[in-house]
């Protein structure tokens, strides 16, 4: 009775792996990739069938379903940044890209502050919050529970027993390690706190391997965050075996904040169901610093692959300098191509990555690519002051985009990412002698993967194989 059952048991599990054999032929965006997935399918269906039902699949479905809900928002956001439309023969022909991607038009009257590293980020950011008046809204990737953790939870807090509304949503992947206490005592005071995977059903049951990776901060809806900083001790240089640890976030004001609260409430209502429309102020004034901006949101619910596109979109406007600085580098196959076009036709492309390895596997697989873009000009640089986990896009002395996407393809199709991009040169010249310290706090790489130790030789390429999931 027992073999019996065993054989129909491993005859439903090689029933599935054809099933979803065909299914990754189907909905697999490259053949390398489906005929990757076919044969581990059919060789190891024991151990593939379970990898699928997690791995497999790279949209989100049921998440649109919180845009059609917010849908009017959006509307009266376009329509309040056509009242802010800038002036069309300021803008460069590059912006229609980005605006067809983030869905959204640039909207002139924003002030946007660069904030270097953690201690002016989470001074900005705490003052902002001790000035809310009428609600907070939060979200983070990681949240720790540790000093700067702590402090960031008093702050909401104190917020909360102030009258103001706060809602604060995390990602549980990323927040593993955040106790139960942390969060109930921050409902015990009124905050709503919500996993982003809380959604369940049929839709949401197998989606470990998706990620919310957004930073945001919003306080009134006139002032709100965002960049690649999460809440923890690391991030503000403490942790010892990372020393300094380099971030980059901006601070908003002006028609980017609407657009930006409105990319947190629709994963709000994904994770909730609870519609914020009515809830928040969607009119943020006009600044008089007049930097023109829109908010960029790719995540694996978008029509296309809006975050490889993002990259395109940056790296074909580059006329002269495309400067991007970010901890992992594992491209997919288009913007590798496009980075290397890019220096083909004359354009400096500067790569800044971290020397430091925080996880193995991305660090590997970046060694595998450096060499092919070292051969046609592309420059990498290894930033060695300790670790740097900043993501910004600077192109030519005119655009200059901050925000939590990386070069690589979990950010292209498996996380939820925001980037701020601005049209402006002012604030491209403060991202300009920012990566330029950052420049002299790096070195030029000239050694070549062939030259490096026989472990790293070996094992670069073999992490390379996994660059569709890092």
């Amino acid at each position: 009775m027992l073999n019996a059952l065993l054989v129909l048991g491993y005859a439903a599990v090689q029933i599935c792996a054809l099933v979803f054999a065909f299914r990754a032929i189907q909905i697999t965006r490259t053949s390398q990739g489906a005929a990757a997935w076919v044969v581990f399918l059919v060789a190891l269906p024991l151990v593939a069938v379970p990898a699928y039902l997690f791995l497999g699949s790279w949209r989100i479905g049921g998440y649109v379903v919180a845009r059609r809900e917010v849908k009017d928002v959006a509307h009266a956001i376009r329509s309040h940044a056509k009242l802010n439309r800038p002036n069309e023969s300021a803008l460069d022909d590059s912006i229609h890209a980005f605006e067809a991607i983030a869905g959204l038009p640039v909207a002139a009257g924003n002030h946007v502050s660069l904030l270097i590293d953690g201690p002016a980020t989470f001074e900005a950011m705490f003052a902002a919050l001790d000035r809310a008046q009428d609600y907070v809204l939060v979200q983070f990737y990681i949240v720790s529970d540790d000093e700067l953790g702590r402090a960031f939870r008093d702050r909401l807090i104190a917020c909360a027993k102030r009258g103001v509304r706060v809602r604060f949503l995390f990602d549980r992947v990323g927040s593993h390690k955040l106790p139960k206490t942390y969060l109930e005592a921050l409902e015990e005071a009124g905050v709503k706190t919500i996993n982003v995977h809380a959604q369940t059903g049929p839709h949401s049951r197998f989606q470990i391997n998706f990620r919310n990776h957004r930073k945001t901060v919003v306080v009134d809806g006139t002032c709100g965050f965002t960049g690649g900083l999460n809440v923890g001790d690391e991030y503000m240089s403490r942790d010892t075996y990372f020393g300094h640890w380099r971030d980059t976030h901006c601070q908003l004001e002006g028609p980017m904040v609407s657009q930006l609260q409105l990319v947190f409430a629709e994963d709000w209502f994904w994770a909730t169901g609870e519609d914020l429309r009515d809830m928040v102020n969607w009119t943020a004034p006009q600044m008089p610093q007049n930097t023109n901006g829109v908010i960029v949101a790719t995540g694996p619910a978008d029509p296309h692959e809006y975050g490889a596109l993002f990259f395109c979109a940056a790296i074909h406007a580059a006329r002269k300098r495309l400067w991007i600085a970010t901890p992992y580098m594992v491209p997919e196959n288009d913007v590798l191509a496009a980075l290397k076009l890019a220096a083909l036709r004359g354009v400096e492309v500067r790569l800044l990555v971290p020397d430091k390895v925080d996880h193995w596997l991305p660090w590997l697989a970046a060694m595998a690519y450096f060499d092919e873009l070292r051969a046609v000009g592309v420059e990498i640089w290894r930033y060695n002051k300790g670790f740097m986990h900043q993501k910004v896009v600077l192109i030519d002395d005119q655009i200059a985009a901050v925000g939590t996407a990386n070069l690589d393809n979990r950010s292209f199709r498996l996380n939820f990412e925001s980037m701020a991009v601005l049209f402006d040169r002012a604030f491209a010249g403060e991202v300009t002698q920012m990566l330029e310290a950052d420049f002299k706090d790096a070195f030029l790489l000239e050694q070549s993967l062939g030259a490096r130790p026989l472990w790293i030789r070996i094992c670069a390429p073999i992490a390379r194989l996994f660059s569709p999931l890092l």
